[in-house]
């Protein structure tokens, strides 16, 4: 972005603040709970105030749909307290394996971060009650899924920014997400909705219809919602179709349709200079012929076997690697329909039950590149791939004897154009199912409430992939062609594009059937009211029980368990735990209209937790509210949390992920003492890293221990009497939060390429233990499991501006201004104290944490015609170029760390800042309550910046919107 964009952004905003509520007003969408005692997110005690001590923010219904989506989350990952999480712009499917937490690739999923601490770390209520964790036919994910919450049911939504275990449980570290829904509506409404990109297909419908009515003692409310989003092929995007220097992009894949082969030749017989002289024995005298070379196209007929050296040529990087990218896809498919129904009862005596069930389906498609088949030593899969050679008797084998298949073989890799891209298809049902009662009675004088409820949620999910390969039978199509009978068909391997044959494809290749289930039981009873009077107002206070329990399981294919996939394996995944816990929660009331002191509140809470699988725990939480003056409120709490290890991280089983690595070792080294020490590894004198995607093997570990966190948050509301009222101003809020989160014990694996490096560099157990290395020197196993690493901080600042104008008869101006600024953030290795490479303003693997996130909206309404325009910023971050890989441009060459191979730095890329402009107008026009409306994001269509670093489509997908305009019409009536 231009200085001058920026400056006009931020200077705007700077003369919001001079000149002019948190980002939204706080709606109830029921004038009535204005004044009933309410149960406010942060708090379980019923009260007719909402204001508290902890931090809030309230995003309306007209607010949800001012941001011209329709999806939950893909509205809270661009507010500016979120950070890098899944959504429907990454095309991760099957193709890199399995995180280290066993929860899968979540396939079809939008979940969503707070402070840059993970999803897993963010609880997701709905109306106040757990939702249940996704389920994508892929592991057992900690996170909700919150696609699978219809958008249409959302009245508002209020996020706590701060830790609240002691209140709500587990998993409540970096704050609460709770979605409110619509509890009732007299008569029906229709809404229809329909959008495009600019960039490929893209198109986007949804519809429902809502219906309501209320009599007889009861309310009821049901909506039929259905959504459908096409996908966009990365083809229809430049930078996917045209490689751009210097991206991961054009780095592609060493697996190519022409086939990649090493292996080593006798000195003698360099094949004409194919194969160069290499020493191998590190005593500076060439004792080998190095082949790494690749066909020139497809071998003629009838053998359409290559003629070896006459038909390949030396395999270069730039020239001959796989783009993959096109294949992919930028925006993923999915089709949704649910069903969502609420109903309230009224018994009399003051008690009143209630009923909420929802039901939805899902399709969603992923697709990649035509899947890929690594064999030989150096494949690195770790499994029955990397003992795959080719018989010297094969018919389609070009080399001589024991080329491929002996211990001068490395490996060999194809890519079969001919089967097709990998599709990866997912169908996932949501049933969820709550009911209680509740009401309210006098005791000593004063009013309490009580209720009672019950929850049931399952997540089912089953995902179909084509496009695999069976390793096993693909070893007996390269064996013995005596061990080749009927059903076996020789493989040809080398033979280049078009000459794997349909009966050989139908030999190797199997339909994959995975399926996952997650699932949530549990009950609660809670009493909140006035205990006693105290001289600054009654001391309040809330207590309940709850029990939980939680199960998950994951069965991947009976092909897959048994180790015989050419793609990632994995192996079943099944689990259960249960929780008891009772928590107490108390307002006291302490100093009231005196000078100073106008309200001071205090609170206090505490939970104990005990859990079938690690044993109890309890966690406090402090705080106060001190009403200096009507115009000043201050706030602040503490608050301690826990995480327990999910049922995927307890009892994952072992699975793999394929981690885009660096090997340090790549010869030449640098470095003396790295060279000495890969030397010492088992790396010969002559090795250059055959795959640069490496095969990690992760999994759960059921001796984890929970994590714990400490949270603080420090904040000062001024509402300004000045600007009460005024010519320039009806009213204006300013709003400033510290805050600092602690973690202890954190579950996650070290960062692989962290690990790799400081085992060259140092030879620590710590790091060397769990990787191995075949003869070749290439990585053959690498174990990534989760441990409790160690500790991650972070602390920033959340300020917001919210100025309201005067009425005229131009109409009504209006402007919000939220912004998050991350002073730090630090992950600390527990065994070694070397950090983590994530820090602000630094990209790395996909996900990000920029210094600075803030959007600016302007409206102007008049009667019934309303607009507005917003102006998202995301500041600029750095990542590492990834020189060792032989990327051709940097922004920075001489930058960055020394990489401990080549000794020279890795050079630095800058992503710059962004600057995106959304606007959108309704109108409600005269006809029977037809509201239209229509808008245009990213309103200048700009890209994303170039990501070196980032796979697929060389973007961060977690953070930028997809390159072009997105454009939508809407309209709603009421009947």
């Amino acid at each position: 972005m231009r200085a001058d964009a920026r400056c006009a952004f931020l200077c705007s905003g700077i003369l919001l603040a001079l000149a002019a509520p948190p980002l939204a007003a706080q709606e109830t969408g029921d004038d009535t709970q204005q004044l009933e005692a309410i149960e406010v997110t942060g708090s379980r005690i019923k009260r007719s105030g909402t204001e508290g001590q902890t931090p809030i923010l309230s995003i309306s219904r007209d607010q949800l749909e001012a941001s011209g989506v329709s999806s939950i989350g893909d509205i809270l990952q661009r507010l500016s307290v979120s950070s890098s999480a899944l959504n429907t712009k990454f095309n991760s499917a099957g193709n890199f394996g399995f995180p280290s937490d066993s929860g899968g690739v979540g396939s079809g999923s939008t979940t969503v971060s707070l402070r840059n601490l993970g999803e897993k770390r963010v609880l997701v209520l709905v109306d106040g009650v757990r939702w249940v964790n996704e389920s994508s036919a892929s592991g057992v994910n900690a996170a909700v899924d919150l696609n699978t919450i219809p958008f249409s049911v959302v009245d508002r939504i209020e996020i706590l920014t701060d830790g609240a275990s002691s209140l709500y449980g587990s998993d409540a570290i970096a704050g609460v997400i709770n979605i409110i829904t619509k509890k009732k509506l007299d008569g029906s409404s229709l809404r229809v909705y329909t959008a495009d990109y600019e960039t490929g297909d893209g198109a986007t419908q949804s519809a429902n219809v809502s219906l309501g009515g209320s009599g007889g003692g009861y309310d009821f409310f049901l909506d039929v919602s259905y959504y459908e989003q096409n996908f966009i092929s990365s083809a229809d995007w430049e930078q996917s179709r045209f490689p751009v220097p210097g991206t991961g992009v054009s780095n592609g894949s060493s697996a190519t349709p022409t086939t990649r082969s090493l292996f080593f030749e006798p000195a003698n017989n360099t094949q004409g200079g194919l194969c160069p002289l290499v020493d191998t024995d590190n005593d500076t005298v060439p004792d080998s012929a190095f082949c790494n070379i690749t066909g020139n196209g497809t071998a003629a007929g009838p053998s359409f076997t290559p003629a070896f050296p006459a038909d390949f040529h030396p395999f270069v990087g730039s020239v001959d690697r796989f783009n993959f990218s096109p294949f992919n896809l930028l925006l993923t498919p999915s089709e949704r329909s649910a069903l969502f129904t609420q109903v309230r009862r009224d018994f009399g005596a003051d008690v009143t039950g209630w009923l909420r069930a929802m039901y939805q389906s899902r399709e969603s498609v992923n697709q990649a590149a035509p899947e890929p088949i690594f064999i030989g030593p150096g494949a690195g899969t770790g499994g029955l791939a990397d003992t795959i050679g080719v018989h010297d008797a094969q018919i389609y084998n070009p080399y001589p004897n024991g080329a491929v298949n002996g211990a001068n073989f490395v490996f060999a890799a194809r890519r079969p154009l001919e089967g097709g891209p990998r599709v990866f298809t997912q169908n996932v049902e949501t049933r969820y199912l709550s009911a209680g009662v509740q009401g309210g009675l006098t005791l000593m004088d004063k009013r309490w409430f009580w209720d009672l409820s019950l929850l049931s949620g399952r997540n089912r999910a089953e995902q179909v992939v084509q496009g695999s390969y069976n390793i096993k039978h693909i070893e007996r199509a390269l064996g013995d062609p005596a061990l080749c009978t009927a059903p076996c068909v020789p493989l040809n391997f080398f033979g280049g594009p078009g000459t794997i044959t349909p009966d050989q494809l139908a030999y190797i290749a199997f339909t994959e059937k995975d399926s996952s289930l997650q699932g949530i039981d549990g009950w609660s009873a809670n009493i909140s009211g006035a205990l006693l009077p105290m001289p600054a107002g009654n001391l309040e206070i809330a207590t309940g029980i709850e029990h939980r329990r939680l199960a998950g399981r994951y069965a991947p294919d009976a092909i897959v368990t048994a180790g015989e996939t050419n793609g990632v394996p994995s192996l079943p995944t099944s689990g259960s735990y249960s929780v008891d816990e009772a928590y107490v929660e108390a307002r006291v009331p302490v100093l009231a209209d005196i000078p100073g002191f106008q309200q001071l509140d205090l609170s206090v809470a505490l939970r104990f937790s005990d859990y079938s699988t690690f044993g109890n725990t309890t966690n406090g939480k402090f705080g106060f509210r001190w009403q200096i003056m009507d115009e000043v409120t201050t706030r602040a709490t503490y608050a301690e949390g826990f995480r327990a290890p999910s049922v995927g991280e307890l009892f994952g089983s072992p699975a793999r992920f394929d981690a885009t690595i660096t090997d340090p070792c790549n010869r030449p080294v640098a470095d003396p003492v790295v060279s000495a020490n890969c030397t010492a590894l088992g790396v010969p004198a002559v090795y250059t890293q055959a795959n640069t995607q490496i095969s990690v093997s992760t999994g759960g570990n059921p001796n984890l221990d929970p994590e714990t966190a400490e949270s603080t948050t420090v904040g000062v509301v001024y509402s300004p009497a000045w600007a009460d009222k005024q010519a320039w101003a009806d009213h204006m809020n300013f709003d400033v939060t510290y805050y600092d989160h602690s973690i202890e014990d954190s579950i996650q694996p070290i960062d692989a390429q962290t690990q790799l490096n400081r085992c060259a560099q140092t030879l620590d157990p710590e790091f060397c233990n769990g990787i191995s290395r075949g003869p070749t020197g290439d990585i053959n196993g690498f174990d990534n499991t989760l441990r409790n690493l160690g500790t991650v901080d972070t602390s920033g600042l959340d300020i917001g501006v919210d100025w309201f104008g005067p009425a005229m008869d131009l109409g009504q101006l209006s402007a919000s201004w939220q912004s998050t600024y991350v002073d730090e953030y630090k992950a600390v290795s527990k065994a070694t104290g070397l950090r983590e490479p994530e820090r602000p303003g630094v990209e790395v693997s996909d996900s990000s944490i920029p210094r600075f996130r803030s959007t600016l909206r302007l409206g102007w309404q008049r009667d019934t015609l309303d607009f507005g325009w917003s102006m998202r910023y995301i500041s600029s971050l750095t990542e590492q170029c990834g020189g060792a890989l032989g990327f051709p441009t940097c922004s920075d060459p001489n930058a960055g760390p020394i990489d401990p191979g080549t000794g020279a730095p890795v050079g630095l890329n800058e992503l710059e800042e962004m600057l995106y402009h959304d606007v959108r107008a309704t109108w409600q026009t005269p006809f029977n309550n037809l509201k239209l409306g229509a808008g245009i994001n990213n309103v200048f269509g700009t890209d994303p910046p170039v990501c070196v670093s980032c796979s697929l489509n060389g973007y961060d997908a977690s953070l930028y919107d997809l390159p072009g305009q997105f454009g939508y019409l809407e309209a709603t009536v009421g009947f």
